[in-house]
């Protein structure tokens, strides 16, 4: 047997989630789960793109502020 629990959300809150089921024998429980797994998905892929981010900014860095670039500029 499955133990659950009562949660108490605003009657918003409820309007929207049955608003996003897939059909409607799908419990809010099977949605939260779903909204859960896209809300991680979409954290991890951030912390990805905010990795890469700072890669590419070091490296930027490395290619245009160098002594030749500087020069030149100054001619």
């Amino acid at each position: 047997m499955k133990e659950t629990t009562t949660l108490q959300i605003d009657k918003k809150t409820l309007e929207v989630l049955k608003e996003v089921k897939d059909h409607p024998r799908q419990t809010y429980n099977e949605v939260i789960l779903k909204m859960v797994e896209i809300y991680k998905q979409v954290k991890s892929n951030n912390q990805y793109n905010e990795f890469l981010h700072k890669i590419q900014q070091m490296k930027m860095r490395e290619l245009w502020d160098n002594e030749e670039d500087e020069e030149w500029q100054n001619t």
